[in-house]
C-alpha cells in the first residue's frame, strides 16, 4: 500500500488571540494539527486583565515549549501585545523581548496611543532598538479606539520612528472599519510586513466600545463577510507574512475552530496546490 505524503504547509500563520484559552504548548499541537505553519504567542497582556502566558528565558517552560514546537514543525512568528502610551518605558519590556527571542519569534506587535506623537514616535524607535538587540522587528496596528486610529497614522508614526526594523502590521477589520483603502495600502505597500486576516459584516462600528466588542468577539472567518481580503493580500508585493486572527467564541472546540480558520484563509489566498 502506498502512503501519500503530505505536501508542504503553506507559510500560513495563526494568532494566539484565536484560541487564547490555549497555552501555548497546546496552541502550537493544535495550530498545527490544524494545518498551520506559524503561531503568534502572546506573552504579554494587550490591555489591562487579558489573558498572556509568561516563558521566561531559561525556564523549564520555555525548555518544554521549544520542543514541542519543534516536533510539530510549527515556527514561532511574533509575540503580542505591547501598548505603547504614555507610560511606555521601552527597557522596562527587555525580559519579555529575550523570552520571544528565546522561543525563536521573529516580530513583536505593538499599538499607539499616547496623544503626543513626538514621545510616541521616539518610544517605539527605542522599542526597535531593543528588539534589534535580539534580531527582531517591531510591528505597529491602528485600532479606531486608539491613538493610532487608522493604518495613515501607522504610517506617520513609521515616518517619524524612522527605524529599519519597524513596520506596519495590517488586520483586516482595524483596516477597513478605519477607512482605509487598497490603494492606500498599495502606496505604503513596503512598509507592510504582517497582515491578518479576518471578516467583518453590516456598518462599521461608530464608537470605541462597540468597536471593541467587533475586535475581541465579533470577527468571523476570512470569506464569511464583507471585506475584501482577497484585495488586501494581493496588494502587498514585498512578501509580507499572512496569518490569521478570529478569537474563538462560545463553547465551539478549538481545534476545530483552527481547522475552520485555515480552511477558509485557504479559500482567500487560492494556492496553487
Amino acid at each position: 500500500m502506498t502512503v501519500a505524503t503530505p505536501g508542504p504547509r503553506l507559510e500560513l500563520g495563526v494568532a494566539h488571540f484565536s484560541s487564547i484559552g490555549l497555552p501555548p504548548k497546546e496552541f502550537a499541537v493544535t495550530a498545527a494539527r490544524a494545518g498551520f505553519a506559524s503561531i503568534g504567542i502572546r506573552l504579554h497582556p494587550a490591555f489591562p486583565g487579558a489573558p498572556f502566558y509568561e516563558l521566561p528565558v531559561s525556564s523549564h517552560s520555555a525548555q518544554e515549549f521549544k520542543a514541542i514546537a519543534d516536533g510539530e514543525g510549527i515556527k514561532i512568528f511574533d509575540i503580542e501585545f505591547f501598548v505603547i502610551d504614555e507610560t511606555f518605558v521601552a527597557a522596562s519590556h527587555e525580559a519579555t523581548v529575550a523570552a520571544a527571542a528565546n522561543i525563536g519569534a521573529r516580530r513583536l506587535s505593538v499599538c499607539g496611543d499616547d496623544r503626543d506623537g513626538g514621545r510616541l514616535a521616539t518610544n517605539l524607535a527605542e522599542f526597535c532598538g531593543v528588539a534589534a538587540r535580539y534580531g527582531m522587528s517591531v510591528d505597529i496596528e491602528n485600532m479606531g479606539w486608539r491613538t493610532v486610529r487608522t493604518f495613515r497614522d501607522s504610517v506617520k508614526v513609521l515616518n517619524a520612528c524612522g527605524a529599519e526594523n519597524a513596520g506596519a502590521l495590517v488586520d483586516g477589520v482595524h483596516f477597513f472599519r478605519n477607512g482605509a483603502s487598497i490603494d492606500e495600502l498599495r502606496a505604503n505597500a513596503g512598509k507592510v510586513k504582517h497582515i491578518q486576516l479576518c471578516d467583518a459584516r453590516g456598518p462599521a462600528p461608530k464608537t470605541s466600545d462597540a468597536m471593541i466588542a467587533e475586535a475581541r468577539s465579533g470577527r468571523f472567518a476570512p470569506g464569511e463577510g464583507e471585506l475584501p481580503l482577497e484585495e488586501l493580500c494581493a496588494a502587498t508585493e514585498y512578501g509580507a507574512a499572512i496569518s490569521v486572527e478570529v478569537p474563538l467564541v462560545g463553547s465551539v472546540d478549538p481545534e476545530a475552530h483552527l481547522k475552520h480558520l485555515h480552511a477558509s484563509a485557504l479559500g482567500i489566498l487560492k494556492p496553487d496546490h
